[in-house]
């Protein structure tokens, strides 16, 4: 039997590489906001990426939980970042499982 294991308004880490555009990439990486502790829930993340020179915004929300056996959770997450100096950047990842 599956235990969850739930902390109270969890969070979760995450870090990506975008797409190579203009000859270079970026990270995107952060914590997300607290999500209520139920079966089905997303979390909110945003962020600042720079690369000489520019910058791009990010955010978005992540999808569901995926649930593993061990009771702890990750979510998928997907985005494209702000338009700037005549490009955008695309990513997409899994955050790390949940902690407190």
């Amino acid at each position: 039997m599956l235990e969850l294991q739930w902390n109270e308004g969890n969070v979760h880490q995450y870090s990506t590489e975008t797409t190579i555009n203009d000859r270079h990439s970026h990270t995107v990486q952060g914590t997300t906001t607290p999500a209520n502790n139920m079966m089905t829930h997303v979390h909110y993340y945003e962020g600042t990426t720079t690369f000489v020179g520019h910058v791009h915004q990010f955010s978005r929300f992540t999808g569901n939980p995926v649930f593993l056996t061990d009771g702890t959770h990750y979510h998928e997450f997907s985005g494209m970042t702000t338009f700037d100096d005549g490009h955008v950047h695309y990513y997409s990842g899994f955050t790390e499982r949940n902690f407190s």
